[in-house]
């Protein structure tokens, strides 16, 4: 008898420790409550999401950009009762970079507050925190008829999409964006407040907060206390407001307890954030693509661009600082990229893809009507890849070698967008000032983090890959130049255009300034190369305009199809920016035959991987003494969690977000996906997938005992 309920026990298990495929809107929890509620959640949907009372979504913070408010880099957490928010290391990673110097390396040494008038402001930084959500679609449907093509479709949509979101925040100081789900079959509007002054805390030093590196990036195990912590501010009222010293912290609605009582392998997890993109009904030709031509051009030309950023970092202190950030953003996608394609190959998502095809082929062919509405949908993908394939790799090459390879081409081009204005015979004087401060402004910013020399080597090593690998027609007219009037010396062209344009250096470019003349302008080889690489951009985006526009109609109609073949399965769109909740359990997995990974790391495994003094796997001395002292403080007794895993679903702009138990505590912050489901954004494999989190407690033991910041412990709600 024993035995029987011993069997019948593990079956239970396995049942409701489950992977929940899906990044799930907030206001259609109801859907999942009861799922959530069977794997340990405690709360209900409304504690969740409410618009009439406090919740959980009011302590969720998307951090974003002020240029694009609603694209969210990166999610964070509200931890406190003043503002105080929890985030990726690597989320900060551009404003800590932004403060350091030589003298002041808050990289290397980290950086703390221990009061309000030590906090950074960060310009340009927002959080945004959800006020309601609402579904618009029969709204947006109204002004829609089958007879628009794609382009007049989008033109409506997105003139209705102005006047819900106008009329929605009409009179508030609330902003509001409407957004496709589901390839443009559902419309949602979300309606937001954005905080304009986003202050940094504090942050760990890299070698704990990027601990492991490129080397350990999307794997597991993991021992990385990636966190670093912002406050947001408001204006004296409380409501939004720029940078001020007199604003004042925030008192949010709702702010989460921090639970300092660990996990366990199956306990309940729910992760709460602004995911990126996913592309969940990708087809096989759309994969395809992705493989072959997306993935394979970003690996190939950032291996080259990594490698050159790392040879003038290493040769210098201010080069480390300055190109950080940028080795840091570029070095992510390089690996994931990689890593991708080798999951996607191993896990056979092509043939899974192909047999969903089949499926829906034959679900189409059975029925006249379904055939009339839906026959087209495939053919309208596939024919859309295949004419775009040539273009798409030209396209990525660009986007790769040119445009986000050099930096110096897209500066001088932006530069010289403004310019053209101010000297523009029609600008009033007044006006002509103002862009020609902008410009030294912008100026400023750019030439802090420059290095002419890594900028000169980076353009010479990627123009010749991007010459190499494009067809002459798509040829910019600066490659044809070096070709013939360099006669393909590449490193020549690159030293002329370094040592000469005034886009190289801020004391010839402030000069210029003085007396910009547009003659002088036009013959500077910064800006004839910027010039010339956005003409072909332009070109090759004219082209492909309509395949994309064919993909986009197959897409919409064959999600609509595949809703329709299966019309009691739940659902969940695609991750675009907009807040979402994934649930799941903490979860150990075996990623092969004959290996187990358990659920959580600890801090013998930093002692364990110690490597030398600035590489990947430095360890701090205080955090060493503190470790063969055993001294955690309240956080552990015999050892320390430092990281865990769990099942959740998540993606890029999930880091930050916080991981919540059944009660409504943070127990951790994800940060990670492991490199064996490196295909989730594209299929989510429930036997594979774990998302990767800081243990909360590890995050409580660097702030009170490495950083002595019981300022900041005194304000959380700590849960023993």
């Amino acid at each position: 008898m024993k035995r029987v309920f011993i069997i019948v026990f593990a079956l239970l298990s396995t049942s409701i420790v489950r992977a929940d495929e899906g990044m799930w809107l907030l206001s259609l929890l109801g859907k999942n409550i009861e799922q959530m509620q069977a794997q340990g959640c405690k709360l209900t949907a409304e504690d969740i999401y409410s618009v009439n009372q406090a919740s959980l979504k009011d302590a969720i913070v998307g951090l974003g950009n002020a240029g694009r408010p609603f694209w969210h880099f990166c999610s964070g957490e509200i931890i406190s009762d003043k503002g105080l928010v929890l985030t990726n290391h690597h989320c900060g990673f551009g404003v800590i970079q932004q403060h350091s110097t030589v003298e002041h390396d808050y990289l290397s040494n980290g950086f703390w507050a221990y009061k309000y008038s030590e906090e950074l402001p960060n310009p340009g930084i927002t959080a945004s925190i959800l006020q309601r959500m609402e579904d618009v679609t029969d709204q947006v449907n109204a002004v829609l008829n089958d007879k628009m093509s794609e382009e007049e479709r989008a033109a409506a949509i997105n003139a209705i999409s102005k006047q819900i979101s106008a009329k929605a925040v009409q009179g508030t100081n609330l902003h509001a964006q409407v957004q496709d789900m589901f390839e443009g079959n559902q419309f949602f509007l979300l309606v937001y407040k954005i905080y304009q002054d986003v202050r940094l805390v504090g942050a760990p030093a890299q070698s704990m907060g990027k601990f492991g590196g490129d080397t350990d990036n999307w794997s597991w195990p993991r021992h990385t206390a990636d966190f670093c912590m912002m406050r947001i501010y408001t204006g004296p009222d409380g409501e939004p407001a720029p940078y001020n010293t007199n604003n004042i912290p925030l008192k949010p609605k709702h702010h989460l307890p921090v639970s300092a009582k660990g996990v366990q392998d199956g306990d309940f997890a729910m992760i709460m954030g602004f995911p990126g993109t996913t592309d969940r009904f990708l087809t096989s030709f759309g994969l395809k693509e992705t493989m072959d031509v997306t993935n394979d051009i970003r690996y190939k030309v950032r291996t080259e661009k990594l490698r050159i950023m790392k040879e003038g970092m290493d040769a210098a202190a201010a080069t480390r600082i300055q190109y950080a950030s940028k080795y840091a953003s570029c070095a992510n996608y390089w690996k994931y990229s990689h890593e991708q394609n080798i999951a996607l190959e191993n896990l056979n998502t092509m043939g899974e893809k192909e047999k969903i095809e089949r499926e829906f082929t034959a679900w189409v062919n059975a029925d006249p009507a379904r055939k009339a509405k839906y026959g087209n949908a495939l053919t309208l993908i596939k024919e859309g890849y295949e004419a775009m394939h040539p273009y798409n790799v030209a396209m990525s090459y660009m986007q790769e070698a040119a445009l986000q390879g050099p930096e110096v081409p897209l500066f001088a081009f932006q530069v010289a967008n403004t310019l053209e204005k101010a000297l523009d015979a029609d600008t009033p004087a007044e006006m002509k000032g103002m862009y020609l401060e902008a410009i030294k402004k912008n100026a400023a910013g750019f030439f802090k983090d420059f290095n002419k020399d890594v900028d000169k080597n980076l353009m010479a090593a990627l123009f010749k890959i991007y010459s190499d690998n494009v067809a002459a027609e798509w040829h910019p007219e600066v490659i044809n130049l070096i070709n013939k009037k360099y006669k393909g010396n590449y490193e020549k062209f690159a030293k002329e255009l370094s040592d000469k344009s005034i886009f190289t250096d801020e004391a010839r470019l402030n000069a210029f300034l003085e007396k910009p003349d547009m003659k002088k302008l036009n013959k500077d080889l910064g800006y004839i190369t910027g010039k010339s690489l956005f003409e072909v951009y332009q070109k090759l985006s004219g082209e492909m305009s309509s395949m994309r526009s064919n993909i986009a109609k197959g897409d919409r109609l064959f999600v609509n199809g595949l809703m329709a073949m299966e019309p009691n399965k739940v659902w969940a769109p695609n991750a675009n920016s907009t807040i979402r909740l994934t649930y799941g359990n903490v979860k150990s997995y075996k990623p092969r035959d004959a290996v187990f990974y358990d659920y959580y790391t600890t801090l013998t495994g930093v002692m364990e991987k110690e490597g030398p003094k600035g590489g990947e796997f430095e360890v701090p001395q205080n955090l060493k003494d503190l470790y063969y002292a055993k001294n955690f403080g309240r956080y552990g007794a015999d050892n320390i969690s430092v990281n865990f895993i769990t099942n959740n679903d998540i993606t890029g702009g999930n880091s930050g977000s916080p991981v919540i138990n059944g009660n409504g505590e943070l127990i951790g912050t994800a940060f990670d996906g492991n490199s064996e489901a490196m295909s989730g954004d594209i299929d989510f494999e429930e036997n594979l997938q774990r998302c990767i989190n800081l243990d909360a407690r590890y995050m409580l033991f660097i702030v009170d005992k490495i950083a002595n910041a019981q300022n900041l412990i005194n304000e959380m709600t700590i849960v023993f």
